[in-house]
């Protein structure tokens, strides 16, 4: 809690040298050096605001400072602590879910080969292969493949060339698709961030919370341990 409350602390420290220009009437008249060192604090903190988020409402930061200063500020430091980190966390979560949930169902209606499943991936059969064993597969299988992997942006991440590796190893929603398009086929497709590396990420391949991925995966063979 700590760390969280201390970033709060301090920005609230500085945003307190910005009440002088908070006047709706526009810029505080300018007499004293105290004044004109007050504006110049104001102005830088005013601009690290900007480049951190654009979407802040002024005349609420300017509320805020006013109501310190009179001693009526309508939430403690600890809730609103607890209100910052739940933004960070949770509401920006629910945002990306909400804008992932639009991109695949848009997508499935421009293409219509795409399917989603119960989970919410989405995908296409580009090839379809041996279907002998479908739906049986088991953590002891191993995969052989070729598969790119690539963000929403269409920015590569992994590029891999008849990689073999354990079914389990792959993340959820592959071994979803994997099973369903079966040894030799070859698949494209959408995981929501909440079936690939979730709110964590991966840090190792580079990918960051709340990321969608696309995979396109060309299955070179199936070895069934039994």
């Amino acid at each position: 809690m700590r760390k969280t409350i201390i970033p709060i602390a301090v920005l609230a420290l500085f945003l307190s040298s910005m009440i002088l220009s908070c006047n709706k009437g526009g810029s505080t008249l300018i007499n004293r050096d105290l004044d004109t060192m007050s504006y110049v604090v104001g102005m830088n903190v005013a601009h690290s605001l900007r480049e951190m988020d654009t979407t802040l409402n002024v005349e609420a930061i300017c509320a805020a400072i006013r109501d310190v200063y009179a001693g009526e500020a309508i939430m403690t430091m600890e809730e609103a602590s607890t209100y910052y980190l739940a933004e960070k966390t949770y509401f920006v979560h629910e945002k990306a879910q909400a804008h992932q949930e639009q991109f695949l169902a848009d997508l499935a209606k421009r293409d219509r080969k795409y399917v989603r499943t119960r989970s919410g991936v989405t995908y296409k059969i580009l090839k379809l292969g041996d279907q002998s064993h479908q739906g049986s597969m088991s953590i002891r299988d191993t995969v052989k493949v070729i598969y790119t992997l690539t963000n929403e942006a269409g920015e590569k991440i992994v590029d891999a060339d008849t990689l073999r590796d354990s079914y389990r190893n792959f993340v959820k929603g592959v071994q979803d698709v994997i099973k369903m398009a079966g040894d030799g086929g070859h698949f494209n497709a959408w995981l929501p961030s909440k079936t690939a590396y979730g709110v964590e990420g991966n840090e190792k391949l580079g990918i960051g919370p709340n990321t969608m991925l696309n995979y396109d995966v060309q299955i070179l063979n199936i070895k069934y341990n039994r």
